[in-house]
Order: structure tokens, then sequence, then C-alpha cells
């Protein structure tokens, strides 16, 4: 036995009538990654699920590296492979994954069931089949990037409030910085992903349309290299090699987990993390526990405040041939009791905007009651099925930049080509609307 199910016992599951079949056709395999914590989790919830629905779910382990999921999903759906059967999905994956035919559709299923869709948050119900107009996927939780603070220096050296804007934040840094170094030497202002992986983009995103930029313009058109968006990329550079109040390995090394950790031993003032971080950050072997506080990420002056949408959807593979059952550990998953129970138990923000409203969650999480603003109004990443390849080329000459290996204009430029290369190749943006 995993775990203890009371929890959850009020949850009800219909059963699917097997008829004939066998035992091991009530089996199924669900794929799913993270760090050890939330696997041991999952194993918990999966053996509740197991003593209800009598289904037996065999967990495919996958490492906590986002790219290096989507891998390892890629490689089995795009050779047909009936495993696994269900999987968690980045929201940057859906396009790609929908497009090529690899998911399951769920209007029968939802409609069936009774499913209320407005239980969840609108933008993340985009993740529908771009040219069929099926819905192929249901949000577990959602993502938002956030700014992460040390409440008690800032009060400590003379700061009523969170920066507002970056100028301010590299203000706040630099002196808090030089303080804090006199006892700590390995101490910066701000950390923040800017290694080579999609994290990068996302950070990109915020600078960029904090500043009046973006990946595409108002008619939906790929924009690279207008000067909002070179101003930004400028603006990371200098965070590490003019100001310096970004570690000289955010290049190199930082994605999330790394600066989780590093801001987490106490070695930064600034974070620029997801959600999932705060719950880590509260726990007793934290050096901040206690210490930390939460508020949108700054913008450049007549700018706004921007937070790239994230999150993880649940879909079943179009090859599984259990897609019945395996519907039920969708429905289970996505309902409002399981979603409390991530919330609650590892911190998650739910895909259902309902769970914000819980008495025991706020209680809990008195931050929530903030994320449900920044979640409805996140900005998404272009929606088309080849926007992996699209990150890639960005990751590569943005990564190069803040290297120092060429600069924002001819880095964009060179960026903005090969992206017109893949649009002239696949269709626009507005070819998938």
């Amino acid at each position: 036995m995993r775990g203890s199910v009371t929890w959850f016992l009020v949850f009800s599951l219909s059963l699917v009538t097997v008829g004939c079949a066998g035992e091991e056709e009530r089996s199924i395999t669900f794929a799913v990654g993270g760090a050890p914590r939330e696997l041991e989790f999952w194993e918990e919830l999966l053996d509740g699920f197991e003593q209800l629905s009598g289904i037996q779910v065999n967990i495919l382990r996958q490492p906590t590296d986002t790219d290096l999921r989507r891998q390892g999903l890629v490689v089995p759906l795009r050779s047909g492979q009936s495993d696994p059967d269900v999987f968690l999905m980045d929201v940057a994956w859906i396009a790609q994954f929908s497009s090529s035919g690899w998911l399951e559709p769920l209007d029968t299923y939802v409609e069936e069931r009774g499913i209320e869709l407005d239980a969840f948050f609108r933008g993340l119900l985009s993740s529908i089949d771009l040219r069929g107009g099926q819905l192929v996927a249901l949000p577990v939780y959602v993502d938002g990037g956030l700014l992460y603070y040390r409440e008690d220096l800032l009060a400590r050296y003379g700061y009523e409030r969170p920066p507002r804007t970056w100028n301010e934040l590299v203000e706040y840094s630099i002196h808090v910085q030089e303080q804090v170094r006199e006892s700590n030497p390995d101490f910066y202002g701000f950390v923040w992903q800017g290694a080579q992986y999609e994290g990068l983009i996302c950070n990109f995103i915020e600078f960029a349309v904090s500043n009046g930029g973006g990946i595409l313009d108002d008619g939906g058109k790929f924009s690279l290299t207008i000067e909002e968006n070179i101003g930004a990329l400028r603006f990371m550079r200098d965070l590490i090699h003019r100001y310096r109040v970004s570690p000289p390995n955010t290049f190199t090394e930082m994605r999330e987990e790394e600066v989780r950790i590093f801001f987490q031993q106490g070695n930064a003032l600034f974070e620029r993390n997801w959600p999932y971080a705060w719950a880590l950050h509260q726990e007793d072997h934290s050096a901040v526990k206690g210490r930390v506080q939460i508020a949108p990420l700054p913008h450049f002056p007549g700018g706004k405040s921007v937070s790239t949408l994230g999150g993880w959807h649940i879909g079943i593979s179009k090859y599984s041939r259990k897609k019945s059952i395996s519907w039920e550990l969708v429905e289970f998953i996505t309902s409002y009791e399981i979603q409390k129970k991530l919330a609650l138990g590892l911190g998650w923000n739910p895909g259902r905007m309902d769970v914000y409203g819980d008495s025991e969650v706020v209680k809990r999480f008195p931050h929530f009651t903030t994320l449900t603003e920044v979640f409805e109004n996140a900005y998404p990443r272009p929606i088309i099925p080849y926007y992996t390849q699209l990150s890639e080329v960005m990751q590569r000459h943005i990564n190069g930049t803040l290297a120092g290996e060429c600069e924002p204009e001819p880095a964009l430029s060179a960026a903005e080509r090969e992206v017109m290369r893949l649009e002239e190749r696949y269709g626009g943006v507005e070819t998938w609307q």
C-alpha cells in the first residue's frame, strides 16, 4: 500500500464494464515526472485510485527536466506505441502533439460525464486540436512567472515594497548585494532562468512583453527585431555582465531548480520562478522559511507586468488500447477533490479555478488569491505545432547573447531569419488558429 485513501472516498467513479476481459486489461501506464517528492505523492494518489476503481496504474517515471520529459514522450508516440496510455504535457507541446495526431479527443468523454469546463482557467482550455476544434487535453495545474523576494532584507535596508520596474530591481539589488556580501560573498541580487532551454524563452517573453515587445506583433506575425525586444535582451545581458546582480553561470546552468536552490540557500534577494517554489521555500530545512513573499514581475517604464503562461495538461494517447479506463484516470486527476489534494500536498496551482476559493486551500496558501489574477492574465506562447523548433532557434541566439558571443540586434536578426524559414515551411500563426 502506498498510502491511506480515506481523504477522497467521497470521490465517485463510474467503473467501466469489462465483460470477459482479462485482469491484465484493467491496467494502464501513466507517464509523469518531477522531483522525488512529487513522484512519491503521485504514487499515493494512484494507490487510492486503484483501490476505488480496480484499475492498476503503472507509473512511467520521467525526469524533472522538461525537455527530457518531452523527448521521452515523442519517441513512443512517433512510433505508435500503446504505452504510455496517459501522460502529462507542458502546455507548449500540445499543438505539436495534437497536429501529429497523437492525442485522443476528449469531447465525447466530457459530454457523457457532464464535466463542467467553466471550472477550468479559460486560457488553459485553448489546448484544442488547432484544425479540428476538438478538446485533446485538460489542465492539471497552471503556472506563471512570479517574483520571489526576501521581505526581511528589503525591510532591513529601507525598502517598503518590492520593485515595480526592472530599473528598481537593479537599484535594490546593487544596494542590498553590496551590504550582504560583507558576510556572504556568494550573494547576488537576482536569479533567473538563463540556460539554453525552454525556461529561457519564458523569461525572454516576460522581459520583452513588459517592454512593449514580444515574439508576435499585434497582427500575429513573427517580429523579433523590434527595438523593444532588442532593449529587453540587452537588459537581460546587462544583469549578468554590466550590473553584475545575476550570477555569471546564469546562461550556463540556471534552470528552475538551480535558481530555486540558490535562492533557498539564502544567496539571493530576488528570484524569478514558477509558483511551485513557494511550498519548498517554506519547508523546515529552507534558509528562507518565513522570510519570502511573492509579487508580480516588474516591468519597464510605460510597460506592464507580464507572466508567461505555463502549466501541465493531461491527455490520452491516440494509440492506447485502453482509452475508456484511461479516461477514468483523467477524470479522477482533474476532479475537484484531487485538484485540491494536489494543491494542499504539493503546493501546486490547480487547473480548476473553483479550487482557489476553497476555504482550506486559502487558509493554507493565502497567496493563492494573488495567483488567480496572475493566471487569468498570463501571456501564452505561440500556439503552433512547430513551437518547439521555434523555441530552439530562439534559445540558441538569445543564450549566445547572454554569453557575450553576440550583440542583441544581430542575434535577434539571425533568429528571425531562421524563424521566417520555419514559417515558410509550416505556415504562419494564422494558419493554425
